[in-house]
């Protein structure tokens, strides 16, 4: 099964998600190489099994699938330009109908909505908002507030705008192409996630790499 001498390049991201348990490194990889015939022998290699009953998340390291490359094909040279562990999350496909969707849709809404106008009143609260209209509304009119003036009307637009601009967000449309402060913010978590997946399973000698068994017990190089 010896190939000419190539130069195969790898990328695989930092956290992949599969849906099936018998895995090849097509799976988990992007692959390129300037000879077409290697890249769908490479892709059908098996990297990892998934047996029933165990944890549905693994970390494999790119040294282990280079191993498991030169196993069948030694003179391919293997360049990754990805990343050097691979998180694989195993998830079972399980299609749940609309009505649940929409349940789950709307409670989160629901949640979220209460949430959010719970922390503008007790913002409201704590500053004493309301007394300082009145005061402002009195120094500038020279009239009694009856508590609900231009001040309050303005202000109450100016946090649905205000929210508005700095989500970056409304419905479906965005209003520039900059990702929403909410999106960084899960990004930098899922970041954190990740590093602290494959720090923990490294320190406990879990990590899919070269010389140690996969879950179901086959040991490749």
């Amino acid at each position: 099964m010896a190939a000419n001498k190539e130069t195969l390049y790898i990328k695989g991201d930092r956290n992949v998600e599969v849906t099936k348990r018998d895995l090849t490194l097509g799976d988990i990889l992007s692959m390129e190489c300037s000879n077409k015939e290697i890249i769908p022998k490479v892709q059908v290699l098996k990297i990892l099994k998934i047996p029933q009953g165990k944890a549905h998340r693994y970390v494999v390291s790119v040294l282990k699938i280079i191993a498991c490359i030169h196993e069948q094909y030694p003179t391919i040279d293997v360049q990754n330009i990805g990343e050097t562990d691979i998180i694989v999350t195993y998830e079972e496909q399980k299609t749940k109908g609309k009505a649940w969707h929409v349940l789950k849709t709307t409670f989160v809404s629901v949640l979220v909505f209460v949430g959010a106008a719970f922390s503008i009143m007790t913002f409201n609260n704590d500053v004493d908002v309301p007394d300082l209209f009145t005061q402002v509304y009195e120094f500038a009119t020279g009239e009694k507030s009856d508590g609900f003036t231009v001040l309050e009307v303005s202000y109450s637009i100016g946090i649905t705008l205000g929210i508005l601009t700095f989500f970056n967000h409304f419905g479906k449309k965005r209003f520039t192409v900059d990702p929403t402060p909410l999106e960084v913010q899960m990004r930098t978590y899922e970041n954190e996630i990740q590093t602290a997946l494959i720090e923990t399973a490294s320190r406990k000698g879990e990590e899919l790499d070269v010389g140690k068994t996969n879950p179901s017990g086959n040991l490749r190089p």
